[in-house]
């Protein structure tokens, strides 16, 4: 019975931590309704989820996405969760409901933002922590300054995949819990699966890193290999089950743009170790390298944890510092690797260290919390009002702090209110103390002092750290004044210098479309939002990150390859935009016709009648000596990641050869009836199919690549092993 109690609070608990984490989000929506709303998830972000929801309404898996060449790709992004149940269902069903682009972004973020408050007070309660200490941790898990200045308001994909941290851990401590039954290997399988399949590679190496310390750690307290054999287990079983995302992004990446980004890149957003005072008071401003490598004053909002934990884990070592560094050696060994990792270089691939911060401030409310709940302990014996407890630690260090940065001048232009806010909530905190000495409300002052402090950070600092907003309408949603059935190549100047609302406070996009909002009119664009650029025409234009084609490319293709035997043509390219801030045209100016003029832009189209999806063509550059009979082609049925078509190829020695108006990625086959066909590309941009003499029929091209086969293939078996662990564990 007692045991049921404590499975009951448990879960109230829970889904309390999570109610708080919402209504925090709330109260900051309607301070600023589009606090959820910025950069990357405007430009890349919710059109391409606009699209992940249309696929689904048609029936169709979002491998591939018809409406942009650039981001075509969308389960080789791996940031867009193709294959995470939970991410899929979330959009599914936010997108069932009439909401602004605003709100749709905020209730993505909120949903997971509740589910990582609930793991993560889960995995606190494991821990033995009381219920309000068990919300402390939650609080600071989920509304930390990393999590909501770019997590939840910019790159959701590092909220997608951080929001199961917590419940990993949770799984991966209970697999290692010996009492538990044989079958506690299954806990941190589907939470490995929701991880890694939530698209951010970062999150990836933080659950790595946790399993590595896990192992060393119980290796440390059990002396025996086969402690750590049920979560080793249970984690394979979760990359297992997650195999066709982790293969997408492996085999994509090779060959991609990213492979070829700049040194430099690994030396930005590194932690400085002159803006840790940024724990106590997040207006702490000092340089950081930004995403230009220019050293900038930056406040260290991303360092933001709600005064308490800091505070807490100072006042402990004060205290008790033998004991509580006894107590919590192994967490405090992790904290310290995680902070290092935040302020050195990246390597390969990855960049931008400070991204390991949400690990940071997840370990660093761990080790707070078993301060606090230690201090409590010997509670009785300190003394008001001169004992070290957390409350007088909290006071002082916000003095000092504020005094420093008041004589070297660091406290940016955040500095009033914000300075004496948080003096009003230490000293608060700390004449509470005093005053619910002998009260059980007394326990919940660190979770409330922790919610007002990160309150009042974020009404006060900026939460979007200076990273440009768009004004995007709903207008997007309406393809007019361009055509659905064109491919269009869209030529503008770098969006976040040139749209931000700083430059154009009125409403942009309709002409341009960039990044990837095309996606939600279902325009067909070769530009896109892609940060690995996996496609060939990404490498071949020179396309950035954001979408934009290199401004000499550009000019190239209009002036030269805009004809009729131009590349333009052989892409299919049948419709241009170009923004009012180039003065440029496609020539021969006789081939294309201005159908729409605007403040924003222009648009060309080439007439008379769009470009079929797939033509036959009778030579081409690539096979310079050699010719081709000319197919009859009806019936193309273009889907998402399938090509249906009839083709009549007359008699002969000649065979025909057809071009796809699609980008090419590896992993495409083809089929003429049961005779299976080459695919090869043209200068890996987009498919090309040989088709014998006398060979007539259906022929469906189908983008089905190896890692695909082999990545569902583990998924399934790994599946049925869950499943049927999970019924022997509770028949």
């Amino acid at each position: 019975m007692p045991e049921t109690r404590s499975t009951r609070s448990t879960i109230a608990g829970a889904i309390t931590a999570g109610l708080i984490v919402a209504g925090f989000c709330l109260i900051l929506l309607w301070h600023d309704p589009l606090i959820f709303w910025n950069d990357d998830y405007e430009l890349s972000v919710l059109p391409v989820f606009a699209d992940v929801a249309r696929s689904w309404s048609e029936g169709h898996w979002p491998l591939l996405s018809p409406y942009s060449w650039v981001c075509g790709n969308l389960a080789g992004e791996f940031q867009y969760g193709t294959f995470s149940a939970f991410v899929n269902s979330a959009v599914i069903l936010i997108w069932k409901f009439p909401l602004t682009f605003s709100q749709q972004a905020a209730a993505l973020s909120i949903t997971h933002l509740f589910v990582l408050a609930v793991g993560t007070f889960l995995l606190a309660r494991d821990r033995r922590f009381s219920i309000p200490l068990s919300i402390f941790v939650a609080l600071v898990a989920s509304l930390n300054g990393w999590i909501i200045c770019w997590g939840a308001t910019d790159w959701f994909g590092a909220l997608g995949a951080f929001t199961w941290l917590p419940w990993a851990w949770w799984g991966a401590e209970r697999a290692l819990d010996r009492p538990r039954t044989q079958w506690r290997f299954l806990w941190p399988a589907p939470f490995v699966y929701l991880l890694i399949t939530g698209g951010f590679p970062y999150t990836v190496l933080m659950l790595l890193l946790l399993i590595a310390w896990l192992s060393i750690k119980s290796l440390g307290q059990m002396r025996s290999i086969r402690s750590i054999l049920p979560m080793l287990f249970g984690v394979a079983l979760g990359f297992g089950l997650s195999a066709p995302a982790w293969l997408a992004i492996l085999d994509l990446v090779q060959g991609s743009a990213r492979e070829l980004q700049p040194a430099s890149a690994h030396w930005q957003w590194l932690v400085p170790p002159a803006a840790l005072p940024g724990l106590i008071l997040p207006l702490w401003t000092v340089n950081w390298t930004d995403f230009s490598s220019r050293l900038v004053p930056h406040p260290g909002t991303e360092l933001a944890c709600g005064l308490v934990a800091p505070v807490a884990l100072i006042a402990g070592f004060i205290w008790r510092g033998r004991m509580l560094a006894r107590r919590i050696k192994w967490e405090l060994i992790l904290l310290v690797l995680v902070l290092l990792l935040s302020m050195i270089p990246t390597a390969g691939l990855f960049r931008w260290s400070f991204r390991w911060l949400p690990f940071f401030h997840l370990v660093l409310a761990v080790c707070a919390a078993e301060a606090l709940q230690m201090l409590r302990g010997v509670g009785s014996s300190l003394r008001w009002p001169g004992s070290a407890t957390p409350a007088t630690a909290a006071l002082a260090l916000v003095v000092l702090t504020a005094i420093t940065m008041s004589i070297s001048r660091m406290g940016g232009s955040y500095a009033f209110p914000l300075i004496g806010i948080f003096l009003g909530l230490a000293a608060l905190w700390y004449f509470l103390e005093y005053f619910l000495r002998d009260s059980g409300f007394r326990r919940w002052t660190p979770p409330a002092i922790t919610f007002f402090a990160l309150l009042a950070t974020y009404l006060c600092i900026p939460p979007n750290c200076g990273v440009p907003k768009y004004n995007l309408s709903q207008e997007l949603l309406k393809p007019s004044p361009l055509d659905p059935r064109r491919l269009y190549l869209s030529i503008y100047p770098w969006a976040e210098f040139t749209y931000r609302v700083e430059k154009k406070p009125q409403p942009i996009g309709q002409i341009v479309r960039p990044g990837s909002t095309s996606m939600w009119a279902g325009l067909r664009f070769i530009n896109g939002y892609s940060p690995i650029r996996p496609a060939g025409i990404a490498r071949e234009f020179y396309a950035t990150i954001h979408g934009e084609i290199d401004p000499g490319t550009g000019d190239y293709l209009l002036n030269y390859q805009a004809g009729e035997d131009g590349e333009l043509a052989r892409l299919g390219v049948d419709g241009i935009v170009v923004a009012r801030e180039l003065d440029i045209v496609p020539h021969p100016t006789s081939e294309w016709e201005l159908v729409a003029s605007t403040d924003e832009g222009r648009v060309f189209h080439r007439p008379p009648a769009p470009f079929a999806r797939v033509r036959s063509v009778s030579s081409i550059d690539t096979r310079p000596n050699e010719q081709f009979v000319s197919a009859t082609i009806s019936r193309i049925i273009d889907s998402r990641n399938r090509v249906e078509v009839d083709v009549d190829v007359p008699n002969g020695d000649r065979p025909a050869l057809l071009t796809f108006s699609r980008p090419y990625f590896r992993g495409y086959e083809a089929r003429l009836g049961k005779q299976k066909l080459a695919v090869s590309s043209y200068r890996g941009l987009f498919p090309v199919v040989e088709v014998p003499a006398g060979s007539h029929g259906q022929l469906i091209l189908t983008y089905r690549p190896a890692w695909l086969t082999w990545g569902s293939a583990a998924a399934i078996a790994c599946t049925l092993v869950v499943m049927l662990g999970f019924f022997a564990a509770i028949l």
